[in-house]
């Protein structure tokens, strides 16, 4: 937008993403060296990933069937044949002096995902996705990038398999772009492709300009290319989650309006976030696609997809699964976004609800589990190993072994505090359920014993019952089942 003063509600924001996406395979993209981390730098590297005179690549047939597999995902045209060319620019972390990438003929175009933001659903359009290598990493010492003393450089990442997924301008808010990511994150991770947990897996380069807003069409959200064309761009570089990127994006989007609303130029530029700051900071002009002298790749010939493109199959994915969860199981949507959220939660409430009750099932996974895990700070993935135990504790509440309350404020908190197993807890702290005659006799005290609650309950006190009801249960070690308790001292009160 030209440097001429407007109001904020004059101006409109657009967002276009490139997500940078770690794929999920056993070694680099174009050589064998492992891509599992490594406690000492450069030590993953070998005479490919490292760019020395006469090594050649050889392609990693797992990316291959990684971009298939979200293509297919994004519904996005995967052609017959795709190329691979040489991004030319110069970086420490980049040792050949250039990227292998794709340029004109990338593995997936026009692809689109659809996301749900303030309650609306909507399409946000992928222009393409493109296999490339991940550059080296860098560890600025003493500081940040602009402060430090001096910065180390780690090519074990160098080489590393990764898809770069560009959107269409299609965002309009920093909220929106949190969403987005949220979303491919699910479908990644249901496609097997990407590893969340590891450090790095999704990088987020976004851009962003302010145009005028009598420009974006009411109805639809879009804008002329031309006016696009015509705004100055800033490119933020170096956000790493969902929530650095809504960070940067709110910082970057104030920044621009203020610049604009005072009559100030926005500059064409790369910023870099600064996560500790909160702030982005200028890293240099921005480069145009010529200044990049793309060329074919003479090392790797043109791939043939085709065969790819018809053998790949790609699993249930979350949207479909959270419709089949509703129909099959009778979930509300709340509870069945909660329980489709990644693939090992889906995986083992189906397995819960298949063998016992989907009712069930949806309380002890969606609410219990995920409530305790989330007062935690943690996540499935960090008791995947442990999810056997958990439908221990699950079978013992559905075959009325112990208590839903002591099941929950024992025996749950037991495990994830200390490591128990179900059992041993059960056993440890005498949780086995109050037999009948038990309960029968802990009833009859109750009424016996508290003849004020009684009278009560028979003036039309019904709080009184649960006064009642806590008498039996203290009486029982906490070992019956509240709800039984509570039918039994109605049925011997009404007598």
């Amino acid at each position: 937008m030209s440097a001429q003063a407007a109001t904020q509600e004059d101006l409109a924001v657009v967002i276009g993403l490139e997500v940078h996406v770690q794929l999920e395979t056993a070694t680099k993209i174009f050589c064998g060296c492992s891509t599992a981390p490594a406690e000492e730098p450069n030590t993953r590297t070998c005479p490919v990933c490292l760019g020395l005179p006469g090594a050649l690549p050889v392609l990693n047939e797992g990316a291959v069937e990684a971009a298939v597999k979200v293509g297919k995902a994004i519904d996005a045209e995967i052609p017959e044949t795709t190329r691979f060319h040489r991004k030319n620019y110069f970086y420490p972390d980049l040792p050949k002096n250039f990227q292998i990438t794709q340029y004109d003929e990338p593995i997936c175009q026009d692809g689109e995902l659809e996301i749900s933001h303030e309650g609306e659903r909507r399409v946000v359009g992928i222009e393409r996705a493109h296999l490339e290598e991940d550059p080296g990493s860098l560890r600025h010492v003493g500081g940040s990038i602009d402060t430090a003393d001096y910065t180390l450089v780690d090519y074990n990442r160098a080489g590393t398999p990764l898809l770069e997924i560009v959107t269409e301008p299609d965002f309009r808010a920093p909220e929106e772009v949190r969403a987005f990511l949220a979303k491919l994150t699910e479908v990644l991770e249901y496609l097997g492709v990407f590893d969340a947990e590891r450090d790095g897996s999704l990088r987020v380069d976004a851009n962003i300009s302010i145009v005028d807003a009598a420009e974006v069409d009411d109805a639809t959200g879009e804008i002329d290319a031309a006016t696009l064309s015509a705004a100055n761009r800033t490119e933020v570089k170096n956000i790493s989650s969902h929530r650095a990127a809504e960070q940067a994006l709110a910082y970057e989007v104030t920044r621009q309006k203020n610049a604009v609303s005072r009559g100030r130029e926005v500059a064409q530029e790369t910023r870099h976030w600064d996560e500790a700051k909160g702030i982005t900071v200028s890293m240099r002009s921005k480069e145009a696609e010529k200044d990049y002298r793309y060329f074919e790749e003479a090392d790797l010939p043109p791939l043939e997809v085709a065969h790819w493109k018809q053998e790949i199959e790609i699993p249930e994915l979350p949207d479909a699964r959270r419709e089949r969860f509703r129909d099959e199981f009778g979930l509300g949507r709340e509870a069945a976004d909660k329980l489709t959220t990644t693939k090992q939660v889906a995986d083992f409430f189906e397995r819960v609800a298949v063998e016992y009750d989907p009712d069930l099932a949806a309380t002890w996974v969606a609410d219990e589990l995920l409530g305790e895990l989330n007062y935690r700070d943690m996540a499935v993935t960090d008791v995947e190993d442990r999810l056997e135990e958990f439908h221990r504790l699950i079978e013992l509440v559905a075959e009325e072994e112990i208590t839903a309350k002591n099941a929950r404020e024992v025996v749950l908190r037991s495990m994830l505090d200390e490591g128990a197993a179900p059992d041993e807890v059960v056993e440890a702290e005498d949780l086995g359920k109050t037999d009948a005659d038990e309960v029968a006799v802990a009833v009859d005290a109750a009424i016996e014993d508290n003849p004020d609650a009684v009278a009560d309950y028979h003036d039309g006190d019904d709080g009184a019952i649960n006064f009642l009801v806590g008498q039996v249960m203290q009486a029982t070690g906490g070992s019956a089942d509240p709800g039984d308790v509570n039918e039994l001292l109605r049925a011997e009160l009404e007598r």
